[in-house]
């Protein structure tokens, strides 16, 4: 496979076919995985009204004056639910980079419910199963932003399944390290830029997700989504309004002992003078495993190029690298 392509995978015939068509999408997946990291599904079954119902209403919070939008802002900095106001991180910091703040709103939440049990409930649940924060505007969009929660829930369970078969694990290996998982969402806004970024600033500076897999869906304009190769030379990452671009995070990639690469990318500016058409919205599914999911390579003994970690703390860790 060169390394100028994000190939794009049906996932279709593995979801509703029997093991052969499963194994044969699972090489896809581990073809794609091994080489860049990255891919664009199709054949996903997420319908594309859903999709479409959850930009609409995110399009339409984010278009709210400021101060309206501030007031959905969580009470204390450090929880991650609510409106972020724009460069209120920089990801670059998370790999070690320097730069100002990121050139993007977003919106963070969780899954809305969860059992009323110690796991969820108690001093360590409560740092990752956080009530979600929703403005009074607009209408609907908490249910909307559920139901798709739930959707890429189905969907992930299903990819990692498959994800196991690549890996030559047993399907169900990931089943009881998600069963719980502690997945975050972000509602990205990049709004069209009034005044020249200062150096070294972009809509989201180059950096690795964190987690399982992101799954993400976004929109082809200006100042997009780009993906570093193995060789160096950045890949613009194109979508449409019916598919997911999916990458592999960094926990997935120690679990694989670096077989599975979590690889650099970015969002880069508009040219100048793009105008309102360079305003974009991309929805982002973070998949994360249960909190006390210990990470361990699946590498024969000795071998293994990272110490076990447990993924919440892993999480923790990230989130504190990023804040300006």
């Amino acid at each position: 496979m060169p390394d100028t392509t994000i190939p794009v995978i049906d996932l279709a015939p593995a979801l509703q076919g029997n093991r052969a068509e499963r194994l044969r999408v699972a090489r896809e997946i581990e073809a794609a995985c091994t080489d860049i990291g990255f891919f664009t599904i199709t054949g996903h079954g997420v319908p594309l009204a859903l999709i479409d119902t959850l930009r609409g209403h995110a399009s339409t919070f984010f278009n709210l004056p400021l101060d309206e939008k501030r007031r959905a802002e969580p009470e204390r900095v450090t929880v991650p639910r609510g409106y972020r106001a724009l460069g209120f991180d920089a990801l670059s910091r998370g790999n070690a980079g320097d730069a100002p703040g990121d050139l993007k709103e977003y919106y963070h939440f969780g899954r809305e419910s969860w059992p009323d049990t110690p796991y969820y409930t108690g001093e360590t649940g409560q740092r990752y199963f956080i009530p979600n924060r929703w403005p009074a505007r607009p209408d609907g969009f908490a249910a909307a932003a559920a139901v798709y929660y739930a959707e890429m829930e189905r969907l992930t369970g299903q990819m990692m399944s498959l994800a196991a078969l690549a890996l030559g694990l047993d399907e169900d290996f990931f089943e009881d390290k998600i069963d719980r998982h502690i997945t975050a969402m972000r509602l990205n806004f990049y709004p069209a830029q009034q005044e020249a970024p200062l150096a070294g600033q972009m809509r989201a500076g180059p950096h690795t997700d964190y987690g399982l897999l992101t799954i993400l869906n976004g929109e082809n304009t200006p100042g997009g989504l780009e993906v570093q190769t193995r060789g160096g030379q950045w890949l613009r990452v194109e979508t449409a309004p019916d598919t997911f671009v999916v990458n592999i995070g960094d926990l997935l990639m120690r679990w694989t002992n670096d077989r599975w690469v979590s690889n650099v990318h970015r969002v880069v500016n508009p040219p100048p003078g793009s105008g309102p058409a360079a305003q974009r919205i991309s929805l982002a599914f973070f998949h994360h495993p249960n909190y006390d999911a210990l990470v361990e390579c699946i590498a024969p003994e000795g071998q293994a190029k990272y110490p076990p970690v447990l993924s919440g703390e892993y999480r923790d860790q990230q989130y504190r690298r990023t804040r300006v």
